[in-house]
């Protein structure tokens, strides 16, 4: 039993502090103190060390030789542009396979997703919209290729650091009720164009 909730803890913690870093609560080059993350979370190191492991690949961290690990930098602008259409491409490629074997299923969990994203949004909760919002795109990423999965949220993280809509509450919640309704319509032409106009 213990074996699976390593990584189910793990995960809860990488989610965490994703979402932290993304939403800008975390100044840049920051030290992040595995003391402090072991006391917080009520964890051993062991699953504070897979999180951080996981957060540096993803580039939202960074592991500075004699400083440790640090809050990384977000990218110019120069480099959020290529992310942006790198990462567009790679979901409107997604949604078009995800679509394929999409079922109800998938239809209920964009759903609860949806709600967890307009509850954040309403709360004028941050960092949950930023794991709201990241969560429900990664759904449909993940539906249509687990490798992919990774490649995307390496992107979208990065691209994320340099993210300045995450307060538009209101908006945010309104572009991403009209992806999922295109979904749920399985109407994949209109779920591409509102996707492209929402990855920005």
């Amino acid at each position: 039993m213990a074996i699976q909730l390593i990584p189910k803890k793990r995960d809860e913690i990488c989610d965490a502090l994703r979402a932290e870093v993304i939403s800008g609560e975390w100044e840049s080059d920051k030290p992040v103190r595995e003391n402090t993350l072991t006391k917080r979370f009520g964890v051993s190191r062991g699953p504070i060390r897979d999180a951080l492991l996981q957060l540096t690949r993803e580039g939202a961290l960074v592991y500075r030789k004699n400083k440790g690990v640090r809050v990384g930098s977000p990218p110019d602008k120069e480099e959020r542009d290529l992310l942006c259409r790198m990462r567009r491409e790679l979901e409107v490629y997604c949604i078009k396979k995800a679509i394929l074997h999409w079922n109800q299923d998938d239809d209920r969990k964009i759903t609860l997703l949806l709600v967890d994203l307009k509850t954040a949004c309403d709360n004028l909760d941050l960092p949950k919209v930023a794991e709201a919002d990241l969560a429900l795109h990664r759904h449909w990423v993940s539906r249509a290729s687990k490798e992919m999965e990774a490649v995307w949220l390496s992107i979208s993280v990065r691209m994320r650091m340099a993210y300045t809509r995450l307060s538009e509450y209101q908006e945010i919640y309104q572009e991403h009720e009209s992806i999922v309704e295109a979904i749920l319509r399985r109407d994949l032409p209109t779920t591409e164009s509102r996707l492209e106009k929402n990855i920005i």
